[in-house]
């Protein structure tokens, strides 16, 4: 019932494969090597390849891969436990063959021993599901534990809090193998506890002392004194009289050319002309750098520091030190648990949606489990390092989205290139198209901005004040056409029809870009979905981007997940066009929960394009891989 078993290791090279009726297992495997190892997705050790569905298993001691292969219509139990015993049997005779220093490797006398671990596996199977099925008592459940008595025999759901940080993030001493363990409260402090618990009053507010039958009135307030008179609140950022001529634009020199109905813009935005030439400034590189060398400065006081702090230091820490130690240890799902238990939790807290944090930690572990570790070598650190490499495989992009390349492509075969925005309501859909019109416009390039948000009152007269101050701040040269052009058909019209006629006259007036806005809808909503769907099956976009919020968790996985389902159910194509790339808003606003980025790019795997930082038409950066995944992990 097997149609393929490979066994290589991580370099590519076949150690021994068994091959059944499938004609060719190089297809499959690198198509698993491609989608599922490669780009860090080792959380599910499945992998759907036409009728074929197979399963893997990492070797991290010596580096090898072990793959199966059979018809995914088959409901195989057996096939972890043979992955498991063939690991283990083959691994022995690997180990026999490094110890003997062999340099030819063969293992075709692997064949008998293959079969033989395979039939009794099967009939063990066999024997198994014939027995009457053993009903789980209760507490053997998932249930179980999430009760009082479950969770005190859980030490792992009790982490605490305070060392969480310290232990996972970069901590100096200490090993945090046991530091997730929870402390149980003391008796006397619970007794402390309910004894000023009991002096409070009803409601919990603490009421009035008895004494000897009478009512201690509270202290400091006696009834003489005088009625508080409320005082006004003085608000920040308030402006007074003396700003008022800084705010009043109605002066000569603030607007500029109104004749030209170029009415609010104003000297500072002039200022932005010329700043967005070429490729877009990645976020977060400043703050990389400022930080690398505050860690230096750092660095360096702490060793110019007095003898008597160097000996007090090392009495407290040599322990610890000696504690974090795990010279030739090898790596057990039991040990490495506290410590991604508390990897989860501080990647829920940087707002990356809960079961892509799960994922990512049952990737890791499948990474690490069964390494060996080295002499001076923490648990820790080992786990941060893997994340780390995780992470930067998630977010750096399968394919570079090179937009102006794409765009002089397109000019050369004489169409233009179309981008369409899509996502739900409320997350900059229009604004950030804006703002990456003037970036077009900033690399000589000509835009159509088709309004296609029939929908929304307001959406059109939003686009027509965005051209109109883009035309301002790009006017062309005298004689040239426009640089900007908004094509309009206004509201409660077909938007794949607007869009079909919009690319149509842009092709013939030779703009180079066309930018499609479409109207915000939620994932639920399918006559809507059903639309966009039409929009991108009609016309064919060179690149759709989602539009999505940087300060969503959960939500983003719920967003992204059923756009692309919509896009796959409505578009009746062997082949639909699904969801190229990600413009993430609103990301001047999450501080260091950057966690939206992780979870819109493992949901769909593709890469983030753009990144909205501000309300100005030069807020507009790309992603830096590095600085989110240094944010990510930073305590």
């Amino acid at each position: 019932m097997l149609d393929l078993f490979v066994i290589f290791s991580k370099g590519g090279i076949v150690f021994w494969c068994f091959q059944g009726p499938e004609p060719a297992f190089a297809v499959p495997v690198n198509s698993l090597i491609k989608t599922v190892i490669l780009q860090g997705r080792s959380a599910s050790n499945a992998h759907d390849y036409n009728t074929l569905r197979l399963q893997y298993k990492l070797d991290n001691e010596f580096e090898l891969v072990f793959v199966i292969g059979y018809q995914k219509i088959l409901q195989l139990a057996y096939i972890d436990k043979l992955l498991d015993d063939i690991q283990r049997a083959f691994t022995e005779r690997y180990r026999w063959a490094l110890e003997r220093g062999s340099r030819d490797r063969q293992f075709d006398d692997f064949d008998d021993e293959f079969d033989e671990i395979v039939r009794r596996v099967e009939e063990e199977a066999r024997v198994v599901q014939a027995a009457p099925k053993k009903m789980k008592s209760f507490g053997e459940t998932k249930k179980f534990t999430k009760t009082k008595e479950g969770a005190k025999l859980d030490p792992l759901l009790k982490p605490e809090s305070k060392g969480f940080l310290t232990s996972f993030v970069g901590s100096s001493g200490g090993d945090d193998v046991d530091g997730g363990r929870g402390s149980v409260l003391d008796e006397e402090k619970v007794k402390e506890k309910l004894a000023k618990l009991g002096k409070r009053g009803p409601g919990g507010r603490k009421g009035p002392s008895v004494v000897q039958g009478k009512t201690k009135k509270p202290a400091g307030k006696s009834c003489g004194s005088e009625k508080k008179v409320k005082v006004a609140r003085v608000w920040e950022n308030s402006g007074s009289g003396v700003d008022a001529g800084s705010l009043d634009h109605s002066k000569a020199g603030h607007v500029v050319n109104v004749q030209n109905g170029s009415e609010g813009i104003n000297e500072e935005m002039f200022s932005m002309i010329g700043k967005m030439k070429g490729e877009l400034q990645s976020v977060g590189e400043e703050e990389i750098s400022s930080e690398e060398e505050e860690e230096e400065g750092e660095e360096v006081e702490e060793t110019d520091t007095g003898s008597a702090k160097k000996t007090s230091s090392l009495a407290g820490g040599v322990f610890s030190f000696f504690k974090g130690l795990a010279g030739g240890k090898t790596l057990t799902k039991d040990s490495i648990s506290p410590v991604l238990e508390k990897m989860k939790e501080h990647l829920i807290a940087k707002n990356v949606a809960a079961d892509i944090s799960e994922q990512l930690c049952d990737s890791v572990a499948t990474k690490l489990e069964g390494k060996v570790l080295g002499t001076f070598t923490r648990v820790t650190s080992t786990v941060k390092s893997a994340l780390h490499d995780s992470l930067m495989q998630i977010l750096s992009p399968r394919r570079r989205v090179d937009i102006l390349r794409d765009v002089m492509d397109a000019k050369k075969k004489s169409r233009p290139y179309v981008i369409t925005f899509c996502g739900v309501n409320g997350v900059g859909k229009s604004t950030n198209l804006a703002k990456i019109c003037f970036w077009l416009l900033e690399n000589g390039l000509r835009v159509l901005i088709a309004a296609c948000d029939t929908f929304r009152a307001g959406a059109v007269e939003q686009l027509r004040t965005h051209r109109k101050s883009l035309a301002t701040l790009h006017p062309g040269d005298s004689g040239e056409l426009e640089r900007v052009v908004l094509y309009e058909k206004g509201y409660g019209k077909d938007s794949a029809a607007i869009a079909m006629d919009a690319i149509r006259y842009a092709r013939e007036c030779r703009f180079d870009v066309v930018l499609v806005d479409t109207a915000g809808r939620m994932q639920d909503n399918e006559p809507l979905m059903r639309a966009l769907a039409k929009l991108i099956k009609i016309n064919s976009p060179d690149l759709v981007l989602f539009v999505g919020e940087a300060l969503v968790g959960n939500e983003a996985v719920d967003q992204l997940k059923k756009f692309d389902r919509a896009l796959a159910d409505f578009s009746d194509q062997n082949d639909p066009h699904l969801i190229d790339g990600i413009l993430l808003t609103k990301f001047d606003t999450i501080d260091d929960k950057v966690g939206a980025a992780i979870s819109m790019t493992y949901t769909t795997g593709q890469p983030i394009v753009f990144v909205g930082t501000g309300q100005t038409y030069t807020d507009l950066k790309s992603l830096n891989a590095r600085a989110v995944v240094h944010a990510l992990l930073k305590a």
